[in-house]
């Protein structure tokens, strides 16, 4: 009786760990890296029309800023971070003794993962009313991969979020002054974490995955009061993900659903043309990361609840300011500066994701080849405030069956963005009238 006892014991510690180490699946995992040309400015006015349409991400209303025939533009973005956490695992009275736990203070190392981030942009002005347009983005992802056995290893091991978002959109420019658009997103999410087991010698890895394709919409307006001056609110809905997966342990195979919906989120943006060469931009963003209180994670056997995932975010809001300046005819440089409040608190923070409040220092340049060629480049330097990370008794994620961790994360960030942008088709031009001829 007391073997049985033990075995449930030590199979319900394994799955908390998998499952409480899980609850990283939000927060600061959203890619705002859409496009090279607003990348320089830390993505200040990006809601409003200019030479890129690749502002349709945040506001499809900006598409009918396209120029005749077709618009095509592809963006690519490295993202560069270097993050570690240092700390001390201290094992529970259980952890300990039932477990064989010992203390470590062994770093995570370079937990940072280097990212591709692609995106392209399609319009085609159908009417001198009407566009058309398809945008393909990855608005969400996340690598992290601290050393194999590092002291936080029960709570997080490897991190990977992907997601593939394609929408079609429609806009309609009512006339100088006011635009608006609607669109569909068909978004593609993917999820694997890995956590240590602490009840197999060797400490193998417990893997929880599963992927799911979902639906929302976008919705923007853009209104230009004065010449010189454009205001653009755009919005984003929420995707409603069921995460169809397993967890993978040396005991076998579960087949588990996870439900949660992506944060919505509202942009306002503005632009002001100051003189014929220089323009001032600005962006409010609020993202609805709150929403993600508890999701359920339920066997897909019984769909009973296997367990709860306590995320407790708060919402984020990012601020940016940028200008840019026309050197020439061709040449653009500009810069800008953006300072985000992460949705992650000291209170709620996981070793898996120790997001923090973050500032943006960015600056970018586009030199037009053609009237129909254009290329874009954009860096930016984010600099991340530290972030304590306390997982003991009252934390969300602690396991009082395993032990508790407590350290600090330092990180920081570069990015480089390049695109290009061109045009082709439209109505053709015109010969003047030829008096000889008559026509």
């Amino acid at each position: 009786m007391a073997s049985k006892s033990k075995r449930l014991l030590l199979s319900f510690t394994a799955m908390s760990v998998v499952f409480s180490s899980s609850a990283a699946l939000a927060g600061g995992f959203a890619l705002r890296e859409q496009s090279a040309y607003y990348q320089g400015m830390s993505f200040a006015g990006n809601g409003t029309t200019g030479p890129s349409i690749s502002s349709m991400f945040w506001n499809p209303a900006t598409i009918t800023g396209a120029g005749e025939g077709f618009t095509f533009e592809s963006h690519h973005t490295l993202v560069a971070p270097t993050a570690e956490i240092t700390g001390a695992f201290t094992p529970s009275a259980i952890g300990g003794g039932v477990l064989g736990l010992t203390p470590s203070t062994a770093p995570s190392g370079d937990i940072g993962s280097e990212g591709y981030v692609p995106a392209s942009y399609t319009a085609y002005k159908l009417t001198d009313q009407i566009f058309l347009g398809l945008s393909i983005n990855a608005p969400y992802g996340l690598a992290t991969k601290p050393h194999q056995n590092w002291a936080g290893q029960f709570y997080s091991r490897t991190s990977k979020v992907m997601s593939v978002n394609v929408t079609p959109t429609v806009g309609y420019k009512l006339n100088d002054m006011l635009s608006f658009a609607f669109g569909v997103q068909v978004q593609y999410f993917k999820v694997t974490l890995k956590s240590a087991i602490p009840n197999v010698p060797g400490y193998p890895s417990a893997i929880l995955q599963g992927d799911d394709i979902g639906f929302g919409v976008t919705a923007g307006v853009t209104f230009k009061p004065f010449e010189g001056t454009e205001l653009g609110l755009g919005f984003r809905s929420g995707v409603s993900q069921t995460l169809d997966g397993d967890i993978q342990t040396p005991a076998g195979l579960t087949d588990i659903n996870a439900s949660l919906i992506t944060p919505e989120m509202i942009n306002f943006s503005a632009k002001q043309r100051v003189t014929d060469a220089f323009r001032v931009f600005g962006t409010v963003e609020w993202a609805n990361w709150s929403r993600l209180k508890s999701p359920r994670v339920t066997s897909q056997a019984t769909g009973a609840t296997v367990q709860t995932l306590h995320f407790n975010y708060r919402d984020s809001w990012f601020f940016a300011v940028g200008g840019e300046y026309d050197v020439n005819e061709d040449l653009t440089m500009r810069a800008g500066i953006g300072y985000e409040i992460s949705p992650i608190t000291d209170e709620i923070r996981s070793s898996r994701l120790p997001d923090t409040d973050r500032l943006w220092l960015s600056a970018g340049a586009s030199y037009k080849v053609t009237d129909d060629l254009s290329f874009d480049l954009g860096y930016t330097y984010i600099h991340a405030a530290d972030a304590d990370i306390n997982i003991g008794p009252g934390h969300q994620d602690y396991n009082p069956n395993v032990g508790s961790y407590v350290g600090k994360a330092q990180a920081h960030v570069n990015i480089i963005s390049a695109s290009m942008r061109y045009r082709w088709g439209g109505p053709a031009e015109r010969p003047e009238y030829d008096v000889a001829r008559g026509y």
